[in-house]
């Protein structure tokens, strides 16, 4: 096999390139942010544990062409730990691709449709946060278990989401974003922020239902009964709204449901935030299920393990003549490029026939 000569790449050069976009806007600052998470969960990882986690993401293989402007992951190490924010970020791309997969098998092979349900409650203290995750996962069980619903619902995709306030006082952008709640209790700009320091559990989920389901009123749930009874489930009349949409066959709607259901259960903002703050998180959601699959989609995803939906993923047209190994150095990646071998073509872009990952995330 002949052997390529390797050029370095300067971060110049990678700029205005696709690849380097990736590179630089992406990766470098998640890896950063490893540097920081890496010390909030020291205590909580094993020596090897805490050097695989420190060590993840120092070394990627990307396919790409000369110009940079195609990428593909080819080879990296990662920690495959759920705190990571490399890590996390890449599951949430192969999370995206795989419910959009399952959402188009779903439709087209069970003539199905779909309900984005977000389902939530008052913001809770840390303390209380775990109960309420458990009381979460009992009332949504128990909604689903109710004859109006299970009549309707043939399966759902379930995504676990934590936010945080960790505000004291109202700023200009925290009262924008919830005017609504600060007006009634006459709260403005600069006072204290009664949220401050509170977690806010709430549910995503994608549930498939029959066509029918919008056309007979004898199957359809209006809002306000979801309402109804999710206060019911969680015996509390605090709750004052859910969230119900159909999800239509548009590409932005569809697009839309996927990436709220695999976007991340924590915004790396809010999770490492501070050491108290990753502390909460790291105790609430350690060892749960956060992405979770019951009926039409639990059967359907077994399917996809199998590659028997592969029908359904988008088939990569790109072309990838070079390989690019990212090296972390301190704080940037240092980047050399070479030419696949002929052999390398070949079996390389065999493998890379579908699209794995989402860009969207």
């Amino acid at each position: 096999m002949p052997i390529y000569q390797a050029e370095k790449i300067t971060k110049q050069e990678l700029k205005s390139t696709e690849l380097g976009k990736t590179l630089l806007e992406k990766m470098t600052p998640k890896k950063e942010l490893n540097k920081l998470a890496q010390f909030y969960i020291e205590n909580y990882l094993t020596v090897t544990g805490n050097e695989r986690f420190k060590t993840c993401g120092n070394y990627f293989e990307f396919l790409t062409n000369r110009e940079l402007s195609v990428r593909k992951v080819h080879k990296s190490n990662s920690c495959g730990n759920r705190f990571c924010p490399l890590c996390t970020w890449n599951t949430a791309k192969k999370d995206a691709i795989k419910i959009s997969v399952l959402l188009q098998a779903v439709r087209e092979e069970k003539e199905q449709e779909f309900i984005m349900l977000t389902l939530t409650t008052p913001n809770c203290s840390p303390e209380e946060l775990i109960n309420e995750i458990d009381r979460f996962n009992l009332a949504f069980k128990n909604l689903m278990k109710r004859q109006s619903v299970k009549k309707v619902v043939n399966g759902y995709m379930r995504k676990l989401e934590i936010t945080t306030d960790q505000e004291p006082k109202i700023t200009k952008e925290l009262y924008k974003k919830k005017q609504a709640y600060f007006e009634i209790r006459g709260l403005e700009e600069k006072d204290l922020n009664p949220q401050y320091n509170t977690y806010n559990p709430h549910f995503h989920a994608i549930l498939a239902v029959n066509k029918s389901y919008f056309n007979q009123g004898t199957q359809y749930i209006s809002r306000d009964k979801w309402l109804e009874m999710w206060q019911e489930c969680m015996d509390d009349e605090r709750i004052t709204q859910v969230d119900v949409r159909k999800v239509r066959s548009s590409e932005k709607s569809e697009n839309g449901a996927v990436l709220e259901i695999a976007k991340y259960s924590a915004k790396g903002n809010e999770i490492y935030h501070s050491k108290a703050v990753f502390d909460v998180f790291y105790r609430a959601l350690k060892g749960r299920q956060l992405l979770t699959y019951n009926g039409i989609f639990k059967e359907y995803l077994a399917k996809f393990k199998k590659g028997e939906l592969d029908k359904y993923k988008k088939k990569d047209e790109n072309e990838y003549t070079h390989l690019l190994q990212s090296f972390w150095k301190t704080s940037k990646y240092e980047n050399v490029l070479r030419q696949l071998s002929k052999e390398e073509l070949e079996e390389y872009n065999q493998r890379a026939k579908f699209i794995e990952e989402s860009n969207e995330i």
